[in-house]
């Protein structure tokens, strides 16, 4: 009694202190912003970067104060519309840092407005130098302060401080899946307390991930849900239920909402298709279409032009380790360097797919063996074994790295793969697509793609099949970037790749 009395104290503690918080976060931005804007005076003035300052147009500190104060004031403005003091604790520090530079940027074109319209003289006689510093300046200071708070955070986390106390609602292949997400990533703060579902788990159910197995406690049935959160001390709730349990879906959120608990919704698979809709009214009657999944006109013609400079790059700065790599496959055993093979392309066009061998000679006639031999239990649309016999010595090193796909530098170029993209498939793999996977050859095929860094070969071809659609859908340059950025991590850990 007396630990849960103490535990129910810290939530409480915990919820009460969330807009403290939040003051504080503020607080801090703001120091950091106006310490910014005192550094870039000082480079401009003091140090005189950007030219020599004369007596005639040195001007003291206080000319800068009033551009100064209506700075800061643009730039928490523009953060807290853009949710940059909400955003949920799995967001990436990339997806952060894009934020804030975004955001800062948006706060100094504003500046640069106001007073070009309304008070040019103000803007001309002053410097325009220290405001291009001071955003960079306090574009850094906000930045390496969120990166301290990460790794602080993720310090007390590993010593169990600073965990919330997670219930997820449904065990189904959903909350299967954000359980396992949870007890993989411990520096996220969670602890996944348990589950509520109405029909028991069978006697051997248990979530493997990448380093362990956990079987979470069944604290009841999903009409219980009250009492398991009072009980068990609560912070969050996530939602997990399949979209046939919309009755019991209104119903649960109901019961967050009274017990005060925040909660998050996991779409069911197939809902996240729901976010390519686009709404349309005639007469009061709603029209529903869903968008296209393909990347047209001067979305696609941006794309190539991205594809052919960094598929250049990428081969002249790979040129020699190409050379070293394929020295060591004809060392290391008999057969091609490179490796062709037939894949579906762009709207099911056939291309020959090029990439090192990593395999013994013919190694494609055991595959149907492997296929259906007793020790494989991987997807049986896309196959992936994870201790493929198959591989050589070489090999094996070059499928962990991903080494082996640098030659689909030369499909780039020859305008049949992306840089990012869906990975392509053989034909007898397409031939077993249903029909809402289809939607994927609309896409170029690439070399990395959105869930090569979301999990690569741990998820499901269905799973994929929805990174790639969402892919389609949400492609812009920045997530080109953003996906390429989080590859090289992805890459050299090796997780998730065999």
């Amino acid at each position: 009694m007396a630990q849960l009395a103490q535990r129910s104290t810290a939530t409480g503690a915990r919820r009460s202190a969330q807009p403290l918080h939040v003051f504080a976060r503020v607080a801090s931005d703001l120091a950091l912003i106006l310490l910014g804007f005192w550094l870039a005076y000082l480079l401009r003035y003091r140090g005189e970067l950007g030219g020599d300052i004369t007596t005639e147009i040195n001007l003291p500190f206080d000319v800068f104060r009033e551009v100064m104060l209506v700075f800061a004031a643009t730039l928490l403005t523009v953060f807290a519309i853009r949710g940059a003091y909400r955003l949920p604790r799995w967001t990436g520090f990339l997806d952060e840092a894009l934020l804030i530079a975004g955001s800062t940027i948006v706060g100094l074109s504003a500046i640069i407005v106001f007073y070009s319209f309304y008070e040019p003289e103000i803007f001309i006689s002053r410097s325009r130098l220290v405001l291009l510093y001071a955003v960079v300046i306090v574009t850094t200071l906000l930045l390496v302060k969120r990166l301290i708070q990460r790794l602080f955070g993720a310090w007390m986390r590993s010593r169990g401080r600073w965990i919330d106390r997670v219930l997820v609602v449904g065990a189904g292949p959903a909350g299967e899946r954000v359980m396992g997400a949870l007890i993989e990533q411990p520096q996220l703060g969670y602890e996944v307390v348990g589950f509520v579902e109405d029909a028991p788990p069978r006697a051997d159910w248990a979530i493997a991930t990448q380093r362990v197995i956990r079987r979470p406690a069944h604290l009841g049935a999903c009409h219980e849900l009250p009492e398991v959160i009072r009980r068990q001390e609560i912070d969050e709730v996530i939602v997990a239920l399949p979209a046939a349990a919309n009755d019991q879906l209104h119903w649960v959120i109901e019961q967050c909402r009274a017990q005060r608990v925040p909660f998050t919704l996991l779409p069911d698979l197939f809902e996240l298709s729901l976010d390519r809709v686009n709404i349309h009214d005639l007469n009061g009657l709603p029209l529903i279409s869903v968008r296209d999944a393909g990347i047209r006109g001067w979305n696609y013609a941006l794309k190539r032009a991205s594809d052919v400079v960094l598929a250049s790059l990428a081969l002249m700065i790979g040129i020699w380790p190409m050379a070293i790599i394929a020295l060591l496959i004809r060392l290391d055993s008999p057969g091609p360097i490179l490796y062709g093979q037939r894949r579906v392309g762009k709207s099911g066009e056939p291309f020959t797919f090029y990439k090192f061998r990593s395999m013994y000679v013919d190694a494609d006639r055991d595959k149907e063996r492997l296929l259906t031999s007793a020790s494989y239990s991987g997807d049986r649309v896309l196959f992936k074994m994870k201790d493929d016999p198959r591989r050589t010595r070489i090999g094996r090193w070059l499928r962990r790295t991903s080494l082996d796909e640098l030659p689909n530098v030369f499909n780039v170029l020859r305008g049949e793969m992306s840089i990012v993209g869906p990975r392509p498939h053989l034909p007898q793999e397409v031939a077993q697509y249903e029909p809402w996977q289809r939607q994927r050859l609309a896409i170029t095929p690439g070399i990395t793609c959105l869930w090569q860094v979301n999990g690569r070969s741990n998820l499901t071809f269905d799973e994929q099949v929805q990174f790639d659609l969402y892919y389609a859908e949400h492609w812009s340059l920045w997530l080109d970037i953003k996906i390429i950025l989080r590859t090289i991590p992805a890459v050299l850990t090796g997780r998730g790749a065999y």
